[in-house]
């Protein structure tokens, strides 16, 4: 056991952080230290999180110990920024921040003069983008959920320079993507056998995108149009994307198979995909095709696994040096 990373959570109580324990206590090279949620101190974590008996006696805490290696910020956003204010964490300790407080390059330092410890530079935790620079970085901002499942259908074309017309960009989330907070559009007399259209042109989503498009394609200029929708289902995004091209389905086919060939969760099927294939895993599945002159892709994933807790262990996995895949080979629910 001394051996094994020590990991902590902070927000332990939610969606995230359900899924992150849900990961962790069967992770080969992971102890969990403690799991931070002021609201259910003294709690089994099984009494809240109730898939979780018989594979773990936790117990929340209220306090936040520091003798971990990695901490997990499973907190709202917004809330990152204002726990790292309030609770100094030593240097020692990697940061893995699920919110979106630091995701964009603008936003990605942070500083507490009056902890008296240096500032903490944040590395934008997609792999198949950033992949070598995960492995040196000390604290990691995780991706959005409809950030990663649009940025893996387009991050290939970038990379050759391709992206040289508007995309459209269509994606349907899962209920859980809003989190475990009520409000009006997560009711399930609301949200069953309904469908609806939120920040159409306007997700903030849209900014981390095109940070990393312009990463690999600087030249580009061409607008994203994305309409995000509410689906009646509880895991998963399925976001569908075209543009104008000239490269044939051939062509398209090669660049993402081997774009993506050495990243061993996202993967380029010649067949149609449906979210079946990913949920509950940490998988990404992209799919092309080519009518007329537009480039179609369709890309899915698990929003609360490759879209955020699954994503967060694969991050720490690259940051300490191990398999990227370990704790994270999980099967989907096909059936």
């Amino acid at each position: 056991m001394s051996n094994k990373i020590k990991a902590g959570i902070i927000g332990g109580a939610g969606y995230t952080g359900g899924e992150m324990l849900r990961i962790l206590v069967n992770h080969p090279n992971v102890e969990i230290a403690f799991v931070n949620s002021t609201s259910n101190a003294g709690n089994l974590i099984s009494d809240v999180h109730t898939d979780l008996i018989g594979d773990t006696d936790l117990k929340f805490v209220s306090d936040i110990p520091q003798n971990i290696d990695v901490l997990f910020l499973c907190v709202g956003h917004g809330d990152a920024k204002k726990f790292l204010a309030a609770n100094p964490i030593k240097e020692s300790i990697k940061i893995i921040d699920l919110s979106q407080d630091f995701r964009l390059t603008a936003n990605a330092i942070f500083s507490n003069p009056d902890s008296g410890l240096p500032t903490k530079d944040f590395t934008y935790g997609l792999p198949e983008l950033n992949r070598e620079a995960i492995k040196s970085a000390k604290n990691i901002a995780n991706p959005g959920c409809f950030a990663t499942c649009i940025q893996l259908g387009l991050l290939p074309l970038a990379a050759k320079g391709l992206i040289n017309s508007e995309v459209h960009i269509n994606a349907t989330t899962g209920s859980t993507g809003a989190g475990q907070g009520l409000n009006a559009t997560s009711h399930f007399s609301w949200r069953n056998n309904n469908l609806s259209i939120y920040k159409a042109f306007e997700h903030q989503h849209l900014n981390e995108i095109g940070e990393s498009l312009l990463q690999l394609q600087p030249s580009l200029t061409d607008r994203l149009s994305f309409i995000p929708q509410r689906g009646a289902f509880t895991r998963g995004i399925l976001a569908s994307m075209y543009l104008e091209s000239d490269s044939s389905l051939e062509e398209a086919q090669r660049i993402f198979e081997e774009y993506y060939s050495s990243h061993p969760f996202t993967h380029v099927s010649r067949r149609n995909i449906d979210l079946k294939q990913v949920v509950n895993t940490n998988k990404a599945l992209v799919h092309v095709e080519k009518h007329g002159d537009k480039l179609f892709i369709i890309s899915i994933i698990d929003n609360l696994l490759k879209g955020a807790s699954g994503q967060a262990v694969q991050n720490m996995n690259l940051m300490f040096g191990l398999e990227e895949t370990a704790g994270l080979k999980l099967k989907a629910a096909y059936f």
